[in-house]
Parts: structure tokens; C-alpha cells; sequence
């Protein structure tokens, strides 16, 4: 600083606005890990907390996440994942992190974790639409696998059984959460299988954290879900929640009461469509019975049946005038037939070779009586020869030829 120059006298205000510049100007967005403390869920529904590790601390407020918080069941002593921005808070001169979103701790991986094997068992096909099985429409007998002590499986039994009072349900009892879970619920699945002592299969639990239902991501259940024979409805955490089990399902439902309300239909629905379908069935038979009757109404009513010896009287008379029609037309056939006939026998009157006889000539044959002659040459000295006239022949001998 020149000698002589008064120096810039910051205001408190002026210096906590400029760090807050340059925090927020250098760190755009970063992800901090550590342990809640000091957690407060404020009613203006912002949550205030510090994240610590060994060595340090800083805090932190999420703004509008207290809600978030409450769900996920942050607590003092949670390990988490935060991203967002850091800042200063200018009022106090404390620089904070202004959270966007939190996660547990460890979370990132196993949504890596899921996304890789979901990719991987989509690859296989495990989640074609192809390999889906439908559901039977009133399945009698369910199969559940799911901890016996668990919320899900007393409202998937309380609604299904309102819904159909006689069914009946078989339990597999499996934890649904913790390491080695996830063995006993692909060996609920395939007991089923082998047992073949169900119509369909529901693999369920509760809500819960991503950790809470991760045995329900776990290769060794997907692929006994898609390997089984007998359908699989998968009723997992709720209806935000996907899992791997829910992709190799033949049918996923949102939660287990959601699961009870897609495999079991309401009695009461049953017997209307039942009820309904009696009452088109009876019409129909109904409606089936009055066309018969009329039918044989009208034959007991006909003419045939009412007078018969008048119906066979009707046919006879009909028979003799067919008859008598078919004499007439082969009477003028016959009578065609004739005049051609004759014109025919006038035709070869005129053009014979006999008619010509009648005029005067004569036809001479030659010693067989069969070959005219046409040539005097034909007829040496000596030779019997037959002559035909119009009314006889005449047996002549030649005397010789004379030439013209």
C-alpha cells in the first residue's frame, strides 16, 4: 500500500458477502459424505444439520428437506450422502452446505450395484415380456414368501381373505432383510416349485431404505423368479420402489396389499358376473324354447297333418297331371319326329337312283348282280348280265360291244 494511502475498511457484511462469492463461484456443486449431527427437522419444513467426520465438521441446511429426512429416517448418528452447494451464511459468517438432495451413505454404489445386474439379467432375456406367464383368473391356492412377522404379510392376508374367504394360503417363512436373506427367499420360490401345491407364487415385504430391500436385488432371486414354473407376483416396498425381483415377476405390484387386490378377485364381483351370466344363459334358453314351440306349432297346424287323406288326394291329382302333360309332349315329339321323318324319306326319294328308273331308264350289272356297268367294255360276248327296271330285272346275255 502507497505511504500516505488510507486503507479499504471492510464492513462485516461486505467481507462475509465476498467469501460467499467466492465459495459459491469456485465450488459450483460437490458430494460430501459424513455423520448427522445436531439434526433439527424444523416446522418451516427445512432441515438443519451438522455433517462430521473424525477430524471435522460443517453444517448444513436442506432446504424444504425435512420431510425427505422424516421418510428416509435420518437420524443423529446417520450416515450420509449429500450434494449441493457450498455457501455463507452471511448473518453469522459460517460457511454451510446448501443440500439438493441426500442419500444413506453407501447408496451410490448399491444403485450401481442394481443398475449393472439389471443390465447384465436384461442382456439374458430373464425380463422379456415373452418369458411372462399369465395369472390364473381365481387362484385358489397362494404361496407367500415373506417373514411371518412382517406388517406385509398380515395386510396381504387381510385383504385377500376379504376378498375370497376360501382360499387357501400357504406361507414360506424367510427374513426379507440382512445378509442371507436373499438365499432363503429363492429357496422360498423353488419349494413352491417342487411342491406344485400353489397356483401362484408372491414374493413380498414392507417399505423400507434401499439397504432394507436389497436381498430383492440380488442375482440369486431374480433368477429364481424367472426360472420358476408357477407365476410370480413380486409385492416389494412401495410403489416408488424397483427392484430386481420386480423386473423377473410375471407381475409386479406396487405394495402387498396391491399385490393381494391384482391376484384375488372380490367374491361379491364373482357372483354378479355369475349371476349375470345365469340370467343370460335361462333367457337364452328361454327365448330358444318359445322358438321350438312356435315351430312345432306351425307343423301340428299344417294342412299335411290336419287333413293327411286330403294331402295324398292333393299329390295324386298333381301326379296324373303331370302324367297327362308328359303324354302330350311326347305325342307332339312323336308327331315331330315323323314329319321329319317323311320329309327326310322325300329328300331320298328324289335324289335315288331309283327314282330315276321310273322315267324309263334302266341300270345294267355286271355278272355278280352287284356292280353296275358304265362301260360296254365291261360287258364281253357271252356274259349273263342282270338289267333293273322300275318294276322288276331282266336277265340278258351279251352278243358283243358296238362302239359309237
Amino acid at each position: 500500500m502507497p505511504r500516505g494511502e488510507q486503507p479499504h475498511i471492510w464492513s462485516v457484511t461486505e467481507l462475509n458477502s465476498a467469501v460467499r462469492d467466492l465459495l459459491e463461484g469456485t465450488l459450483v456443486s460437490v458430494w460430501v459424505g459424513g455423520e448427522v449431527g445436531n439434526l433439527t427437522l424444523h416446522r418451516s419444513g427445512h432441515a438443519y444439520m451438522t455433517l462430521k467426520d473424525a477430524n471435522s465438521q460443517i453444517k448444513a441446511v436442506y432446504f424444504g428437506g425435512a420431510s425427505v429426512c422424516a421418510k428416509m429416517q435420518i437420524r443423529e448418528g446417520s450416515k450420509v450422502e449429500v450434494t449441493g452447494r457450498v455457501s455463507c451464511y452471511l448473518p453469522r459468517g459460517e460457511y454451510q452446505i446448501n443440500i439438493r438432495s441426500l442419500r444413506p451413505l453407501g447408496v451410490g454404489d448399491l444403485q450401481r450395484q442394481f443398475e449393472e445386474l439389471k443390465r447384465k439379467l436384461a442382456a439374458e432375456g430373464l425380463f422379456d415380456e415373452s418369458r411372462k406367464k399369465p395369472l390364473p383368473f381365481l387362484p385358489t391356492r397362494i404361496g407367500v414368501v415373506t417373514s411371518p412377522e412382517g406388517a406385509a404379510l398380515q395386510d396381504f392376508l387381510k385383504i385377500s381373505l376379504a376378498r375370497f374367504p376360501m382360499l387357501t394360503i400357504r406361507i414360506y417363512p424367510s427374513p426379507v432383510q440382512g445378509k442371507g436373506a436373499e438365499l432363503q427367499i429363492a429357496e422360498g420360490v423353488r419349494y413352491f416349485n417342487r411342491r406344485r401345491n400353489v397356483d401362484v407364487i408372491v414374493v413380498t415385504r414392507g417399505g423400507g431404505s434401499l439397504e432394507d430391500l436389497w436381498p430383492f436385488n440380488e442375482e440369486v432371486v431374480g433368477r429364481a423368479i424367472a426360472e420358476s414354473r408357477i407365476p410370480v407376483v413380486s409385492g416389494v416396498g412401495h410403489e416408488v420402489d424397483f427392484t430386481i425381483a420386480d423386473f423377473a415377476a410375471d407381475l409386479r405390484a406396487p405394495t402387498p396389499s396391491g399385490a393381494a387386490e391384482l391376484i384375488v378377485p372380490e367374491k361379491a364381483a364373482i357372483d354378479d358376473l355369475l349371476s349375470t351370466q345365469k340370467g343370460r344363459i335361462l333367457a337364452a334358453i328361454s327365448l330358444y324354447y318359445e322358438r321350438a314351440k312356435r315351430n312345432l306349432d306351425t307343423l301340428i297346424n299344417a294342412e299335411p297333418l290336419r287333413k293327411p287323406a286330403f294331402f295324398v288326394m292333393e299329390k295324386s291329382q298333381q301326379v296324373d297331371l303331370l302324367v297327362k302333360d308328359m303324354e302330350h309332349s311326347l305325342q307332339i315329339a312323336a308327331a315331330n319326329s315323323e314329319q321329319r321323318l317323311v320329309r327326310t324319306e322325300e329328300k331320298l326319294q328324289t335324289i335315288s337312283p331309283f327314282a330315276i328308273l321310273n322315267r324309263g331308264y334302266s341300270m345294267i350289272f355286271g355278272p355278280d348282280g352287284r356292280t353296275p356297268l358304265t362301260d360296254p367294255a365291261q360287258a364281253p360276248a357271252g356274259e349273263l348280265l342282270t338289267g333293273r327296271l322300275a318294276k322288276g330285272t331282266l336277265k340278258l346275255r351279251s352278243e358283243g360291244t358296238e362302239q359309237d
